[in-house]
This record gives structure tokens, C-alpha cells and sequence, in this order.
């Protein structure tokens, strides 16, 4: 499911860049599959617990899945929502070609495939170095955010392009944040021990 949801932000902010309103129906389209996903996957979950009254180990897996099951599920909305954008800007080109649009979905899509890794593996190396990570992610998000305001008070007709840009790149950030907060569940699940990163 996480790979699904990280696959919808990616395609979506793809069919943005290239203006394929095709691809963006098909990313709206997986929408209401991963709604279905999360419905099933939680209730396995819940039938788990009642089944089998896990505990310690087991039952941190099972609330680290519950938890991946929420950040994958709003990962997926964010790439349905950039989806939606592409219509409104078919007659714009050149959509965020002087932003760091593309370095930041890189960042943030890594950040997702590691947090996915680690919960996969339970090896929490690829997730030791989230903070920093996210530190790119945010300073990235603050850098687009001025320039896209500079773009449109120097030239208004930049402002529906450069809106977009903003709720693309919070869309990116927001998604790190989730990448970031699956990595803590993550920790907690493999040690027992509970971490922030901030």
C-alpha cells in the first residue's frame, strides 16, 4: 500500500510536469482503490487484535502498520490532489521549471521507498538519517515558497501557476513529514524505544 501511494504521488507529479491530463485521470482513478486498501488492511488488523490478543513485539507491529496504513492513505490523497491540478493548468506550460519542484519530490519519494524498506526489513539504517533529511525537504518547501511569491509580485499573470507551486511543494512536504513519522513507528516497532524527528 505504501509503495501504491507513493507510486500516485510520483505518477501525479508527473503527469503535472508534462501536462498529461491522461495519466492525471488515471492517478484520480486509484483513489478509490486505496480507500478500499486501507479499509481491508485495517480491518485485518483489528481482527488480529481480537483473534489473537498479541502482545509486545507483535502488538507494535501491528500498531506500526495501522500507523502505515494512515500516512500511506494521505500520501496517496496528496498525489490524487496534484492529479487534479494538471486540468486547471493545461494552458500554462512550463509549470515550475525554475523551482526545485523536481529535487524535492526526489528527496521526499526516498524517504518513502527507505521508510518502506526499513518497515519491511526491520534494518533501520536507511531511516537513522530522517532528520536531516527532512531539513532539506523544509528548507526546500521555504526556498519555493519565496520564490514563487517574488514570481507573482513581479509578474501577476505568474499567480495561478505559482499558487500551485506552493500546494505542490506543501503536498511534497507534507509527505516527508508522513515519510518522517512512519520512520518513528518504524523505530518503536524494531526496539521498543520511541523516537522524534524533528
Amino acid at each position: 500500500m505504501v509503495q501504491f501511494a507513493r507510486d500516485m504521488l510520483s505518477e501525479s507529479l508527473h503527469a503535472l510536469a508534462v501536462q498529461d491530463t491522461m495519466e492525471a485521470l488515471e492517478v484520480v482513478a486509484k483513489k478509490k482503490h486505496i480507500r478500499e486498501v486501507t479499509i481491508a488492511l485495517e480491518d485485518r488488523t483489528y481482527q488480529l487484535i481480537a483473534l489473537y490478543q498479541p502482545m509486545a513485539k507483535d502488538m507494535r507491529v501491528i500498531a506500526c502498520t495501522l500507523k502505515m496504513i494512515t500516512a500511506a492513505e494521505r500520501i496517496g490523497r496528496y498525489g490524487k490532489d496534484i492529479a487534479n491540478m494538471v486540468k486547471h493548468l493545461e494552458n500554462q506550460p512550463g509549470f515550475a521549471q525554475a523551482l526545485p519542484i523536481p529535487h524535492m519530490a526526489e528527496q521526499v519519494l526516498s524517504m518513502i521507498d527507505d521508510a518502506n524498506a526499513a518497515f519491511l526489513t526491520e534494518n533501520l539504517e536507511a531511516i537513522r538519517v530522517f532528520s536531516s533529511r527532512d531539513d532539506t525537504v523544509d528548507a526546500l518547501w521555504h526556498s519555493i515558497f519565496r520564490e514563487t511569491l517574488t514570481f507573482m509580485i513581479e509578474n501577476p499573470k505568474t499567480i495561478t501557476r505559482s499558487t500551485y507551486s506552493i500546494m505542490v511543494a506543501r503536498y511534497l512536504e507534507r509527505s516527508g513529514d508522513h515519510a518522517c513519522k512512519m520512520a518513528e513507528n518504524i523505530h518503536y516497532m524494531v526496539t521498543g524505544e520511541r523516537i522524534e524527528i524533528k
